[in-house]
């Protein structure tokens, strides 16, 4: 009677000890393309970018800045940058629904740059596939 709880026992630890690890392991593993992302939280607008070279290939860390200007005659200032994941994407969550004047994104990556420009009062959840090419 006793040998047969002590195997029941043996049983259940194993069992609670695979589910243990199979829950753990699910968890822990990271999609390796998870966009990154930055938050102006100054409103409910978002921008979706895609930076590729000249030959359609993602580009790695392409730095993308922008500069939220907001409140009572502009004077708060929020200075956000984002660089992108190994497929070329960055997203910027937060940005004002109703700008003054239209955002100005910056894009690089080394030497080579490029200006987006978007106006949030008419797209407010906008996606933009940007090619830096060297001239």
């Amino acid at each position: 009677m006793m040998r047969v709880t002590m195997m029941r026992i043996r049983l259940l630890q194993a069992i609670c000890a695979v589910a243990f690890l199979a829950i753990c392991g699910a968890t822990t593993t990271a999609n390796p393309a998870d966009v990154p992302s930055v938050d102006g939280g100054v409103g409910s607008c978002r921008a979706d970018f895609t930076v590729k070279d000249g030959a359609s290939k993602p580009i790695y860390n392409s730095q993308i800045e922008v500069l939220l200007r907001y409140g009572f005659m502009n004077m708060r200032k929020t200075d956000l940058t984002v660089g992108t994941n190994s497929d070329g994407k960055a997203r910027f969550t937060g940005l004002p629904n109703f700008p003054k004047k239209p955002l100005e994104f910056h894009i690089k990556s080394g030497t080579v740059s490029k200006t987006v420009t978007d106006d949030t009062s008419t797209n407010c959840n906008a996606t933009y596939d940007v090619t830096l090419t060297v001239h």
